[in-house]
């Protein structure tokens, strides 16, 4: 064989195994698997979030949330996102839960998914103190579901386009949402990885608050309580997921996360999350399950069909769609690891990362403003702009301090042509530990700029976590 034969030879067989891999995974991705646990999902997911707007209507949240304020925390680059005018809010939850009932019923299903993601995620933009892990969750996954054919049985779509019948869905519909559920287990397991939490902290905090609980309240103030309980929530996130995958322990697992998602519900008020969760992870059980629940309970024979899923068109696009989503919700969690200091303090890169009920911060903030004209300084109280839960929730995070600092250089007016000149005295206390201050207090907040780089004007966490026996949430001022 001549060298150049020999070179296109290896050429040739360099690019089949480059290739073989790529095929190997779409052929994984493409195999049929029951559709029954999408049908489950869909209604699973629409049931819930048209609880979760019904309790916003019962409970008046639309009006103490978004309607009454005068000011509202946006996030970055989504400053455009406002309110509607008049009661354009109440109707936007009303469209939100007719949107959810459609998605039970798999009634106009792509176009129900597609409004509610948007309209979901419109609310989610609106006000940044309202962030919630869950509801960052429930954006993706209402977005997931756009792509996803839960609509292929048991729906009104069907009965209006029989042709859309199909027993059978692609692989990769389920081990897409088992990676979305999976996701906030394992990063809410590596956040707890910390210093505070390996000593107790801030479950210590909560438990000696929750004393009143029957039976097991009285124990709450036992050490071996505090660690068993932050222990066993780090270990949880951490396995769940692939005690969930292999069938030998999937059982207990699924009992030890219900259980674990009931302690939460008990223990602390996280609205819908604990349930939704609940749901949500029953996607690790084998695709059929729901039609062999469906086959007990009305006691008739139902068979899984196994049917093969026709060639798809685009199954290379897809895959490589699939590929940058998993590569984005893996890195972005990590982002904070580029940011100096502790995140939990900083707040730098918190957001997003799937940090959940992993820290206690108590907080008080005072503003004050200096007119360039007449050096005049006055006192700015945030009660005068801001809801009371809108403070509590600014005082210990600096990015939403310099919004508010921003709004305040607007607002305010001056004698002469140069904006107010705002400076912040905020006083912080994590974990119990003694309150210091989280912001230089002679930064002027109006001329720094919203930006994702570090912010040199957050002052470095100093103070020591204090012994068990000495914790407190004093914020007061020295």
């Amino acid at each position: 064989m001549k060298r150049g034969d020999r070179d296109r030879t290896f050429s040739v067989l360099v690019r089949r195994r480059s290739v073989q891999p790529l095929k190997q995974l779409q052929d994984w991705l493409w195999q049929p698997v029951d559709i029954a646990f999408l049908v489950y999902f869909r209604i699973a997911f629409g049931s819930i979030l048209l609880w979760e707007v019904q309790r916003y209507f019962n409970h008046g949240w639309i009006q103490a949330y978004w309607m009454n304020p005068a000011f509202n925390f946006t996030y970055p680059g989504f400053g455009w996102v406002q309110p509607w005018p008049g009661n354009g809010l109440i109707w936007h939850f009303a469209l939100l839960g007719v949107l959810a009932l459609f998605i039970v019923l798999g009634c106009f299903y792509r176009l129900s998914t597609l409004l509610f993601f948007l309209g979901f995620t419109y609310i989610f933009l609106l006000e940044q103190a309202r962030y919630l892990n869950h509801f960052y969750l429930i954006c993706l996954l209402s977005f997931l579901l756009i792509g996803l054919p839960a609509h292929r049985l048991c729906s009104i779509d069907v009965l209006r386009q029989p042709k859309l019948l199909s027993q059978t869905a692609p692989a990769w519909t389920l081990w897409l949402l088992r990676f979305q559920i999976g996701v906030p287990y394992f990063y809410g397991g590596i956040a707890k990885l910390n210093g505070d939490w390996l000593r107790g902290e801030p479950m210590r905090l909560w438990l000696s608050s929750s004393t009143d609980l029957p039976l097991i309240g009285r124990f709450f103030t036992a050490e071996w309580m505090v660690y068993l309980l932050s222990y066993s929530g780090l270990l949880l996130d951490l396995l769940i997921v692939p005690l969930l995958i292999w069938r030998q322990t999937r059982l207990i697992a699924f009992v030890f996360a219900v259980l674990f998602h009931l302690t939460n519900a008990k223990l602390f008020v996280i609205g819908i999350f604990p349930w939704f969760m609940i749901a949500a992870t029953a996607l690790f059980f084998p695709p059929s399950w729901p039609r062999q629940a469906v086959a007990v309970l009305l006691n008739i024979p139902v068979k899984a069909s196994t049917t093969a899923i026709a060639p798809q068109r685009y199954r290379a696009l897809i895959t490589s769609c699939l590929l940058i989503y998993v590569s984005v919700q893996c890195l972005l969690p990590l982002r904070h690891y580029l940011y100096p200091g502790n995140v939990s303090w900083t707040e730098e890169g918190h957001r997003f990362a799937w940090h959940m009920k992993l820290r206690d911060k108590q907080g008080r903030a005072e503003f004050l403003g200096r007119d360039p004209a007449t050096q005049v300084v006055k006192s700015l109280p945030p009660e005068q702009f801001l809801a009371s839960w809108q403070i509590r929730k600014m005082a210990g995070r600096p990015d939403m301090v310099l919004q508010f600092a921003h709004y305040l250089a607007k607002t305010v007016p001056t004698q002469g042509d140069q904006p107010l000149e705002v400076r912040a005295r905020v006083w912080v206390s994590l974990n119990g530990r003694p309150a210091q201050l989280l912001i230089d207090p002679l930064v002027d907040l109006a001329q720094e700029q919203r930006s994702l780089r570090p912010a040199d004007w957050i002052l470095p966490l100093e103070e020591p976590l204090k012994p068990a026996t000495s914790q407190s949430n004093d914020v007061t001022s020295p």
